[in-house]
């Protein structure tokens, strides 16, 4: 499963450089993650040693700027009640394959986003391994961290060999290529569940964050437009004879964006969290920074260059998503002509697609 690691690097195509809208989700999500950090601190009787975690941390500053607010977040709560502070081990976790390199030379950088020197007393390391594994000993997490990586599943789900010329769920498609998603969602976020409970603290807290949809149709419009373009670009190339339609035809995303019920009902039958706060967050993910102006694809009086700008710039965050696993199946020679024809087809359905908001869910739980 390495390759579910987002393109490493800080090239054009880097996760680095093409994650702002989640930069921007993280930033929307800061009050209540605070928030939540907060009542940990008092429901745990302020710890002298407090480990959090941030489960798919992924390449680039977010993670880091994540942990300075949790980090700020501790230090003031402490200093408010006149405690010494803790002993903080900030665990950063992603796949082995991660870039975390890239990722460890902003460190100087997360210390000057401090309130205070806190050396000796804040420690950064990296997790390599799968969330869907164990990755720390058993009740010594106080704080679990994850955006925008639960709608990844462990594994293409099986059963999709009726799944032909698409890379995900698209209708029209056999009702047992929807089921076998749902089931490998429920299979693998129970198995989360299971695991962090192993690993936290009694009355310590998850903060999560990962794409969701607000119809409960699967195979409703907005729950794809990503991936049928993805579907429809490799076609492209398959009608050019550049890539083999069998290939197409066995390539799936591992990949499920669930409804709120199918999210709460994983919770509650799993039974060792409390849901704490439950929040659907809409938004447009995909923008893009000129200068210090922010330019958002709902805008209607983008000029033509702009709106060229947005598309070209929405690909090539798909592109820093995907090309791991993209390159890995069809092989890397072909990416640069696959996302000429991706940005294409967003071009062509440029007007239909601006002003659909993406679903995020944000998830508070207390370990019970």
């Amino acid at each position: 499963m390495g390759v579910l690691s987002m393109k490493g690097g800080d090239g054009e195509h880097s996760y680095a450089n093409n994650s702002e809208g989640q930069k921007r989700l993280a930033s929307d999500a800061k009050p209540v993650v605070v928030e939540t950090v907060k009542e940990m601190i008092v429901k745990t009787d302020f710890p002298g040693c407090i480990k959090v975690a941030d489960l798919g941390c992924s390449s680039g500053e977010n993670t880091l700027l994540v942990m300075s607010e949790i980090v700020n977040t501790i230090i003031t709560s402490y200093q408010q009640k006149g405690k010494n502070l803790p002993e903080i081990n900030c665990c950063l976790n992603d796949l082995p394959d991660n870039d975390f390199n890239t990722t460890f030379k902003l460190v100087p950088a997360f210390h000057k986003l401090l309130k205070m020197d806190v050396k000796g007393k804040c420690f950064i390391s990296g997790v390599p391994g799968s969330f869907y594994s164990r990755l720390f000993p058993s009740k010594s997490l106080h704080f679990v961290h994850s955006s925008l990586c639960l709608h990844w599943l462990s594994k293409v789900p099986d059963g999709l060999e009726d799944n032909k010329k698409n890379v995900y769920l698209r209708s029209p498609c056999p009702p047992n290529v929807y089921k076998s998603y749902l089931t490998q969602f429920k299979n693998d976020f129970s198995l989360f569940l299971r695991l962090r409970a192993d690993e936290t603290v009694p009355n310590g807290r998850m903060a999560l964050t990962f794409v969701g949809r607000k119809s409960l149709d699967p195979l409703s419009k907005d729950c794809f437009q990503n991936w049928s373009s993805i579907s429809d670009s490799l076609l492209d190339l398959v009608s050019e004879g550049i890539v083999k339609e069998s290939d197409v035809d066995s390539f799936n995303l591992p990949f499920y964006n669930p409804d709120e019920s199918e999210v709460r009902e994983v919770i509650e039958s799993e039974g060792s969290f409390k849901i704490s706060n439950f929040e659907t967050i809409f938004g447009l993910l995909f923008s893009y920074k000129t200068g210090r102006t922010e330019v958002k694809d709902d805008d209607d009086n983008l000029d033509q260059s702009c709106r060229f700008e947005v598309i070209r710039k929405r690909a090539s965050i798909i592109r820093s998503i995907t090309e791991p696993m993209l390159g890995a199946h069809f092989g890397d020679a072909i990416m640069d002509r696959l996302f000429e024809r991706y940005t294409y087809h967003l071009a062509e359905r440029y007007d239909t697609l601006r002003n659909k908001p993406t679903v995020q869910f944000f998830v508070s739980l207390t370990r019970k």
